[in-house]
């Protein structure tokens, strides 16, 4: 059975829209992989070192914002109901100038070059400026503004303040800005992965949990009050960080704290219940991403009680690992292992109309190869992990996992890409639109 409800499929566009993105993706696992092989146990002393800097941006930009901008560009017409325009043309100008982008910023910060930040200031700028305008566009014109539209349009609000803040460190870098560097970073790196990461998750899990892992809906009050909770409390706590009122922002921290352990709580109980008896292969990531995120938050809580914690820079590298590659990495890499195939299927489905015979979801990506790569996933992210604590030991297979698990992904995306254009090959070239 292919879950199809509240879908408004005949306003998909073309499977060559969000492919781009998806296909791209992975690869900048195997970036950071080699990344990490090159500089050693170094890249995890801080945070602030630029090979951590690096690291951070292929994952955050290279991985997570191409495959949720890909996302939102499938979305937004068959969820959301609205209509991106020009959908080909926005796509392709988005996906290149942000893959370039993210290579130019990632040089930049290894070669410490003022030149290489204007260039990803302005190959970044462009891209986000093109994707924040169309889907803001697309977005206001939402018919019913639902659990799903509310979180993604803060989402999108956090994406401005994240690509904003970005620009403004971006020109510090490159033109020698006057920027509050330390209190610039912090807002930007919060409300990029609390505001437009998490955001985006929980709109797009309103949808996806539900509708493919066959589960009860989340509670109506929970879905009304999540995202304006998150994008208030981050909205006081930059007053308070930019203020340096550190009490206010102990309390606003815990409130945003709590939430997203709340978030995470939720899904996991909804997974819990879920009515489909046959197993999933993709449950498991779910279910890593909400123990990272739950695990996030009381690490955080545990540090503002115990001041060792907090200026162990350990625990800035374990909160980024649980943030970013333990939650956001993990349910990405399923969603494309549930998505890809599906998306496969749909397209083939309406542009074969019978003509051939078209392979279910299972035969696209097979349970197995989706079963292999993670537990390839599985072990980078825990020695990812024990890198932080002890690098010299743990940094070089954590690199060749992350290696692995990234190529694993990108061949079985691939896989399901190709079969797409060899079953197209059927048909005459005037049918052939995606």
């Amino acid at each position: 059975m292919i879950p199809s409800a509240g879908l408004s499929l005949e306003q998909a566009p073309p499977f060559s829209v969000p492919l781009r993105f998806f296909l791209t993706a992975p690869w900048f696992l195997v970036l950071a992989a080699l990344l990490m092989l090159w500089q050693g146990p170094g890249i995890f002393a801080s945070r602030w070192l630029p090979a951590t800097l690096a690291l951070t941006h292929l994952l955050t930009l290279g991985f997570m914002a191409q495959v949720m901008l890909g996302a939102l560009m499938q979305m937004l017409p068959v969820v959301v109901g609205v209509v991106v325009p020009r959908p080909r043309l926005i796509a392709a100008l988005i996906h290149i100038l942000l893959t370039l982008g993210t290579l130019a910023l990632a040089l930049a910060f290894l070669a410490s070059s003022p030149f290489g930040f204007q260039i990803a200031f302005g190959l970044l700028g462009v891209a986000f400026g093109v994707a924040l305008l169309a889907i803001h566009v697309a977005l206001w014109r939402a018919p019913v503004a639902n659990g799903t539209v509310i979180a993604m349009r803060w989402a999108l609000l956090a994406l401005l303040v994240t690509v904003s803040l970005g620009l403004l460190l971006a020109g510090f870098f490159g033109w020698g800005w006057r920027v509050s560097v330390v209190i610039a970073t912090d807002l930007h790196a919060v409300w990029g992965l609390i505001g437009w990461v998490v955001l985006l998750v929980a709109g797009v899990a309103y949808q996806v949990v539900p509708m493919f892992q066959i589960t009860p809906p989340y509670p109506p009050q929970f879905v009304r009050g999540f995202a304006a909770l998150v994008g208030g409390g981050l909205a006081l706590w930059s007053v308070c960080r930019v203020e340096q009122w550190s009490t206010a922002m102990r309390v606003t921290g815990t409130v945003l704290a709590v939430g997203l352990a709340v978030f995470a709580a939720t899904t996991g109980r909804l997974l819990g219940q879920r009515r489909r008896k046959i197993g999933d292969p993709t449950l498991s990531y779910w279910r890593v991403s909400m123990a990272s995120l739950a695990v996030t938050a009381l690490l955080w809580l545990s540090s503002r009680l115990i001041p060792t914690w907090a200026q162990a820079p350990q625990t800035d590298l374990l909160l980024g690992i649980l943030l970013i590659f333990g939650f956001a990495v993990a349910v990405i890499n399923g969603m494309l292992c549930k998505i890809v195939p599906f998306l496969a299927w749909f397209h083939l489905q309406a542009q074969l109309l019978g003509r051939a015979r078209i392979p279910n979801m299972k035969h696209l990506l097979p349970d197995a190869a989706i079963r292999r790569q993670g537990w390839a996933y599985l072990a980078a992210f825990l020695l990812l992990l024990a890198a932080a604590v002890d690098p010299a030991i743990f940094t070089y297979p954590a690199a060749l996992a992350l290696g692995v698990t990234g190529a694993w992904l990108g061949v079985n995306l691939a896989g399901v890409g190709q079969i797409y254009h060899r079953l197209l090959q059927s048909l005459p070239a005037e049918a052939k639109s995606a």
